[in-house]
């Protein structure tokens, strides 16, 4: 999420005038980015926020999130989900944005290559519900063996693994977004890194992308619901992670959408402006690095800082946005269990906390290392405000608490994804955000397989009870698993949750029609429009 980098507009970046966030004749607005996608490959990307917020705007897979965040058709018009599988049907009106049709060969091309493993996709575990899917990842089986079928052009037939309840949600997620293979091919190394180089058949299309420094998305003439598309252009002609810069372009006019940090909200208030609130479902925490030689394999210093942390002094105090939640568990309020959130159905139990406590258990990890002093731990995290105050808070906390030393490494996106998948931290602030409604979309990230287990945390139970919430049929035993994997993840303590995100911002007064999600993209502007002003 996070890019320190406010670029002042070079000579190819035209200067903004005064209230030009809007324009309603010309049907376009003006946004301001955190930080440019780090890779718009919808089989490759392991950047969700920025990479996802773009492909959700310029791809759609079979099914898609309608305006009431209720899941709503896309390239398929209709469907049917069985225990042992899925039928597809495509509209005959879906067209890539050369104008040639969508099919259902795109999605099976798609498919096979995020499992073949050449591609090392680091999102191929959220293709596993398809039969065969693991095993291909693996080597075992050709990509051919992948239980996705084209019956024909328009007819796509999908093979469970195993029964898979929430398999229309994922079907939603920009990794189930189809390729045409020969344009894919004819690209080859280039695919996507530049406009020209990619085939979409979203709504909209990257017209324009200067790394580093703008991107431009336009309609797209041949997206088959483009009638209710209204916005003709959506130039985001600045990239900063610097909150208050952003508010400030917001201010002068200069973009119609702004996110507000604690040090903004005085100010919209005292300008006047309408303070809107967003609670995104996304979980933030720290997640220690168990790879052998980092002093965080050691669960007693893992659980000394656990004791040690309040989560209601960083969500109410550090973080200090209305809507934040102080959390204990990995699994958010966002996502349902049976009858109602499954926090609810299952809550978590409380960790044992304390200063004398959080002492013990230090005392015990310097034991078990053999050191009568720890080394210094680096603390990789973003490179953005709030980052830099929470990073600061948790550094001032194991100083004074156990005379920890704590050093900050803050990293652009990129470099911090890099930084992540190659295990170059002790300790990592990351996030997730639900991909559909389910707890497991939280529950799977930590299990061993999961490329996105970025400390490598490895408990053979939790792994067996993953299995369990994927593959049983009794949804009664999927969540008690899940309320296991909870328990677990608070007793072994590979992350440390942090808060339940929320958001609150301002928006131009003339710009309508913006869905707020929970899953699927967020913000939403594939139906939004500019109004004319209000006269009065």
């Amino acid at each position: 999420m996070l890019a320190r980098c406010f670029l002042l507009l070079c000579a190819f970046c035209v200067t903004a005038r005064a209230d030009d966030a809007v324009d309603v004749r010309q049907q376009r607005i003006r946004l301001a980015m955190v930080a440019e996608p780090a890779n718009l490959n919808s089989m490759m990307t392991t950047d969700p926020s920025f990479s996802g917020f773009i492909l959700a705007h310029v791809m759609e897979g079979l099914l898609q999130y309608d305006e009431h965040g209720a899941l709503a058709p896309g390239v398929a018009e209709r469907w049917e989900l069985r225990a042992d599988g899925a039928t597809f049907w495509l509209r005959r009106d879906a067209r890539w944005s050369d104008g040639k049709p969508v099919t259902a060969r795109d999605f099976v091309f798609a498919w096979r290559q995020i499992v073949t493993p050449a591609t090392a996709s680091r999102y191929a575990n959220v293709l596993y519900p398809i039969k065969n899917a693991e095993r291909v990842r693996r080597g075992d089986l050709p990509p051919t063996a992948l239980g996705a079928h084209a019956v024909d052009d328009y007819r796509l037939e999908v093979e469970f693994e195993r029964p898979c309840p929430y398999f229309l949600g994922l079907t939603a997620y920009f990794v189930y977004s189809p390729v045409r293979e020969d344009f894919y091919r004819d690209q080859g190394e280039r695919y996507a890194s530049e406009p020209g180089a990619m085939l979409y058949n979203g709504a909209f299309v990257l017209s324009r992308w200067v790394h580093g420094a703008r991107l431009t998305l336009r309609r797209n003439p041949y997206y088959w619901d483009r009638q209710h598309v209204f916005l003709n252009e959506i130039d985001i002609p600045y990239i900063t992670g610097d909150s208050s810069a952003a508010f400030n372009l917001f201010k002068a006019g200069n973009i119609a959408l702004s996110v507000l940090e604690n040090e903004n909200l005085d100010d919209a208030l005292a300008n006047g402006f309408t303070i809107r609130p967003h609670r995104t479902g996304a979980l933030f925490y720290l997640e220690f690095n168990q790879r052998p030689g980092r002093s965080t394999a050691n669960r007693h210093l893992r659980q000394a800082m656990q004791a040690l942390f309040d989560p209601a002094s960083m969500a109410d105090k550090v973080v200090a946005i209305p809507g934040v939640l102080p959390t204990v568990s990995v699994f958010a309020h966002s996502v349902n269990g049976l009858e109602k959130p499954f926090q609810e159905e299952y809550p978590p139990p409380q960790p044992r906390r304390g200063l004398q406590l959080a002492r013990d258990h230090l005392a015990r990890a310097r034991a078990e290392l053999g050191v009568a002093t720890l080394p210094p731990l680096i603390l990789l995290t973003r490179d953005d405000a709030r980052a830099a105050k929470e990073a600061e808070y948790l550094q001032q906390l194991l100083a004074a608490g156990l005379g920890l030393d704590l050093r900050i490494d803050r990293q652009m996106t990129h470099q911090r994804y890099e930084k992540m998948a190659r295990g170059e931290f002790d300790i990592v602030v990351t996030g997730w955000g639900p991909d559909f409604d389910d707890p497991i979309t939280f529950g799977d990230v930590f299990a061993s397989w999961n490329e996105n287990n970025r400390g490598r945390y490895y408990n053979p139970r939790y792994d067996r009870l993953v299995d369990i919430a994927h593959r049983s049929a009794d949804p009664r035993e999927r969540m008690r698993a899940m309320a296991q994997m909870q328990r677990l993840l608070i007793e072994d303590v590979p992350v440390l949750p942090l808060y339940e995100n929320s958001r609150v911002y301002v928006q131009h007064p003339q710009l309508r029609g913006i869905a707020r999600n929970v899953f699927g993209v967020d913000p939403d502007l594939r139906h939004a429009r500019v109004v004319a002003p209000d006269p009065g």
